[in-house]
């Protein structure tokens, strides 16, 4: 089942720290709220995302796309020109288990 999450808020609430950028990227305790959200649900069995951006989504994109790129396997083939990333949310979840934090 596919978790659909809503992305896309300016946070002039917190304006503070949504000028540079969007209020899912804030960080609590080192990472964004976004992956606390999706750490929860993978702990309840939910690994398919979707997420809807909207203000400044591109970062967004960038933090998981490049997150996901570090973290796993990666092949090139240069005799084809291309590159496989091998990545899941569930690889990750192997790396860094619910140690009790989240709930």
């Amino acid at each position: 089942m596919k978790v659909v999450i809503l992305a896309g808020g300016i946070g002039t609430r917190i304006s503070e720290e949504s000028h540079l950028r969007p209020k899912p990227m804030i960080e609590i305790g080192g990472r964004p709220i976004l992956w606390h959200i999706m750490k929860i649900y993978s702990s309840h069995g939910f690994t398919d995302f979707i997420i809807c951006c909207g203000y400044k989504g591109y970062l967004i994109k960038e933090y998981f796309a490049n997150y996901n790129l570090h973290m796993s396997d990666v092949t090139f083939d240069i005799g084809q020109n291309r590159m496989e990333a091998i990545a899941r949310f569930e690889e990750f979840l192997k790396k860094y288990p619910n140690d009790g934090t989240y709930t």
